[in-house]
């Protein structure tokens, strides 16, 4: 048995990724998929999961064309103080987009930025480009599920709950996405470090996953007009590219469908699986294009493929390969690509293949 003091170590760590001058709500650190299910009744979650549903409308300036562009949460926040959401955001601005309205993140955390990054990367109001393409940024987040860029740090004139939680109960790879503490526990203990799930985290983990994806489909169906392209640039085998993924789209993702429980499979939905055919979110990068950047990542710094492939995986600095120059052009073409649409809406993933071509 755990005892309550381990839990109380793992705040502490919790505690060092929230960037001050925002401060850890110790209720919402979320270490494996049963604390992920309670805290649906959490009473910050709980409002927030109202309000994104029900209540959030986007106010975007007027364009030419507007793109819906889902991020991954980090476990840095806020979200654009994180590796990798400052590498992504740089190489926005150096593509030509520029915030549309003075909404940066607290002037404390813009001192602390590095030189290499402009103070814009701070910003949090929607960008738009010299072509008329705005581009409206949002994060997929466990438990909150999205996140709008502009409501990242303040929510109805408190702190948001996005600047106040640490979950990492959802990543069973990792092998420390557990709770012995609770009475419901049915990890196993595999090492002085490491866990492995037993039946009753892998079921909450299905509940919770299912209830992202629904989530995620329903904000999308309800404010998607306001789009001419939805995206999601979410990484390869991580938890938020299954929270899109419809039935039909895992196999070609090497994502799998479901979840075995005892002695029976529990199906994993996605987003798309709810979504109409042209309401469908793109998810890239696609698997040809992770590929192909380990291949031009190996020639841009003359290594073979094998050590190439490691740096790959850590995304060259300690974040998702998301934010590699190799894989940021395949966003960059996609964002400046305008794809066939359905009856006035984006198609599928597979006009990013072609327009990777």
């Amino acid at each position: 048995m755990v005892s309550v003091e381990d839990r109380s170590k793992r705040v502490l760590e919790s505690a060092l990724k929230i960037q001050s001058p925002f401060q850890l709500d110790e209720t919402l650190c979320l270490y494996c998929p049963q604390d992920n299910v309670d805290s649906l009744r959490h009473p910050r979650i709980a409002e927030w999961m109202d309000f994104i549903q029900n209540d959030y409308e986007p106010e975007l300036p007027e364009a030419e064309r507007r793109v819906l562009l889902f991020m991954p949460c980090t476990k840095t926040k806020p979200y654009p103080f994180s590796t990798e959401h400052l590498a992504i955001n740089q190489r926005l601005l150096d593509e030509g987009y520029r915030p549309s309205r003075r909404l940066y993140l607290p002037q404390e955390l813009q001192a602390r930025l590095e030189p290499a990054f402009s103070p814009e990367v701070l910003n949090l109001s929607p960008l738009i480009d010299d072509r008329g393409t705005v581009l409206h940024r949002m994060v997929i987040s466990e438990p909150m599920a999205i996140v709008p860029y502009e409501h990242i740090a303040e929510f109805r004139g408190k702190a948001s709950p996005a600047v106040a939680y640490d979950d990492p109960g959802l990543f069973e790879n990792r092998g420390n996405a557990v709770s012995p503490w609770r009475a419901d526990s049915t990890a196993v203990r595999m090492s002085a470090t490491r866990w492995k799930w037993g039946d009753e985290e892998r079921r909450q983990y299905v509940v919770m996953h299912n209830e992202m994806a629904r989530i995620l489909a329903k904000v999308v169906a309800r404010i998607g007009r306001n789009y001419d392209d939805v995206i999601s640039w979410v990484a390869p085998g991580l938890t938020h590219r299954s929270f899109v993924l419809a039935r039909d789209e895992r196999a070609f993702h090497h994502v799998p469908t479901s979840r075995k429980v005892g002695a029976r499979r529990i199906e994993l939905t996605g987003a798309n699986d709810h979504l109409q055919t042209e309401q469908r979110i793109a998810c890239l990068p696609i698997p040809d294009d992770c590929k192909d950047a380990i291949a031009r990542l190996s020639r841009r710094l003359k290594i073979d493929i094998a050590r190439a492939t490691a740096i790959y995986a850590r995304g060259g600095a300690n974040a998702t390969p998301l934010a590699l120059p190799e894989l940021l052009d395949v966003l960059v073409r996609r964002l400046a690509h305008n794809p066939l649409h359905v009856e006035g809406r984006r198609s599928n993933d597979r006009v990013a293949v072609e327009s990777r071509r």
